[in-house]
């Protein structure tokens, strides 16, 4: 009776973690970055569920059993077990560094580039992200285009997106594409990612930065190849920028008046 007692326990428990992880591994992933991320997450994830069950069965069945237990005793020394859980336990993190080193070592979660001298290896497109009181400005050096509040990409094309301040602390944070990375004053630090859905996503500054913090939004557009190259012949088209950049000094008043109020 005992023995079913604790299956059930079990089952009932995997029943409820299933029910917990299954709409986190059900969603897609919108860049190469987020994919290894949430992959990682995972494969943990997989781990630490058979590890919870048996311990939490354990558990359960010991305080089951001896609930009516007047008179407990102290666990005899039982080196074979004590070696077995050591060797388990070195296993289970071994395992878990392996895959860990696997993704955090990536290009496309760590990048360890200088901004100064960005090596792309091919096609790829380099958008300078500068981060200053309360607000985003986005240049691309190779097109000679500026943009302020959005950044626009292309689909399924290394990006690499060199962040940076120019007063203090802030922090570049898209959480649908598994983008994070501080902005420091004086230093550049890059973000490599391949974005594979098209749409708009959230962009937000993830340190808080000041009195205008919560206000310091941004959009990141996805455009198709076409649509890119479209949209950059658009910018470049309209006098040198100069209407880009009036929307940028809108922008910018549009920010200080909000601030002001």
């Amino acid at each position: 009776m005992d023995s079913k007692r604790t299956a059930l326990t079990t089952l009932l428990g995997v029943a409820l973690l299933a029910v917990f992880a299954d709409p986190a591994l059900a969603q897609g992933y919108d860049s190469t970055t987020e994919q290894l991320i949430r992959s990682l997450n995972t494969q943990l994830l997989y781990m630490a569920i058979p590890i919870t069950v048996l311990v939490e069965g354990i558990l359960i069945y010991t305080v089951w059993k001896y609930r009516k237990n007047d008179d407990p005793q102290p666990t005899k020394e039982n080196r074979r077990l004590e070696i077995s859980w050591t060797i388990a336990t070195a296993l289970v993190l071994l395992v878990v560094g392996y895959a860990s080193y696997g993704v955090m070592a990536n290009d496309y979660v760590t990048n360890t580039q200088d901004g100064n001298n960005i090596e792309t290896n091919g096609d790829a497109v380099v958008v300078d992200v500068t981060a200053k009181k309360y607000l985003w400005e986005f240049d691309y050096p190779e097109q000679n285009v500026s943009t302020t509040g959005t950044l626009v990409l292309p689909k399924g094309q290394n990006v690499y997106l060199n962040i940076t301040s120019t007063d203090w602390l802030h922090a570049f944070h898209v959480p649908e594409l598994g983008l994070k990375q501080d902005a420091v004053p004086g230093q550049s630090h890059v973000i490599k990612t391949k974005i594979t859905s098209t749409g708009t996503y959230q962009l937000y500054c993830a340190e808080y930065c000041g009195v205008g913090h919560s206000k310091m939004l941004g959009e990141v557009e996805v455009k198709s190849q076409q649509g890119y190259q479209n949209w950059l012949q658009q910018q470049s088209s309209s006098s040198g920028g100069s209407s880009n950049n009036n929307s940028s000094s809108n922008s910018s008043s549009l920010s200080s008046s909000g601030l002001a109020h």
